[in-house]
């Protein structure tokens, strides 16, 4: 229960579906996590709802040996409240994800996680796709990872440290029918990725990227009944994925188990792509 104590997340688009799984996973697992997202009511009732995880095992943990944490980060003692906290951010300006950036480290002392999750979806033919949906994609998807992991590694090679982990898809990988502008994204952080590896790993920055399949997030099961079993049978498993089990790969790439795992994309998705 203890894989990232000591350790600060940020998680983009943290507020909903896999973002907030991921917040409560890494907050069961000791992470202290900066909420990022454009959302703000949803942002601060995940933000409230990992304070109060942490806040139990932070008192449980006192109780047992009088302090979980003494040491100190930039400064700053690391076993402070809040555990959690949400910033309103807009990852498609560079300068709203620095201030948002040195806003975490002034609050919680250090950066050790890049969950670079955010995305949207504006799907369409290529015959039926607009010239402000492609970009609308591209802005947020691609753009958005770049903005952030340009703000955040900087403080991580400071302190020789840290792990990157962005959300591809299985569609980066294959391509889909009516998502260009998605595809080309997720194939994109998929090889951005790889460079990061290339170029952080001998400063102790490790970065790699999830690949999704189906997964019944909220955005997910508004699609048709018909439709979603459809997807469903295409699986080997079954079934669509949960939330919680992209959150839990992204943890075992964020602790220390998987420290020699560096410029890898890991595929989520029941068996789909077999």
């Amino acid at each position: 229960m203890n894989r990232l104590r000591d350790k600060v997340a940020i998680i983009t688009g943290g507020a909903s579906g896999i973002g907030k799984a991921t917040a409560i996973r890494f907050a069961e697992e000791g992470a202290r996590v900066a909420i990022w997202d454009i959302s703000e009511e949803n942002g601060v009732a995940v933000a409230a709802e990992v304070n109060e995880i942490l806040a139990v095992r932070y008192a449980e943990k006192e109780a047992s040996v009088g302090s979980w944490h003494s040491g100190e980060a930039n400064g700053k003692a690391i076993a402070t409240a809040p555990y959690s906290k949400f910033y309103k951010v807009n990852t498609t300006s560079l300068e709203n994800i620095e201030a948002a950036a040195a806003a975490v480290v002034d609050d919680f002392g250090q950066i050790d996680i890049l969950i670079n999750n955010a995305g949207i979806t504006r799907d369409a033919s290529m015959k039926k796709m607009t010239s402000a949906q492609w970009q609308s994609v591209i802005d947020v998807n691609l753009t958005g990872v770049w903005n952030c992991t340009k703000a955040v590694a900087p403080y991580m090679l400071e302190r020789a440290y840290g792990r990157i982990i962005s959300a591809a898809s299985v569609v980066g990988l294959y391509g889909n029918f009516g998502q260009a502008n998605y595809v080309a994204t997720k194939a994109g952080v998929i090889g951005l990725t790889k460079v990061w590896a290339r170029e952080f790993g001998r400063k102790g920055v490790t970065a790699n990227a999830i690949a999704p399949g189906f997964i019944a997030t909220d955005m997910m099961l508004t699609i048709p009944e018909k439709v979603l079993k459809m997807m469903e049978e295409k699986a080997p498993v079954g079934r669509l994925g949960l939330p919680e089990e992209v959150a839990n790969a992204y943890l075992f790439l964020a602790s220390d188990e998987a420290a020699f795992i560096n410029g890898a994309t890991i595929s989520v998705d029941g068996g789909l792509t077999l």
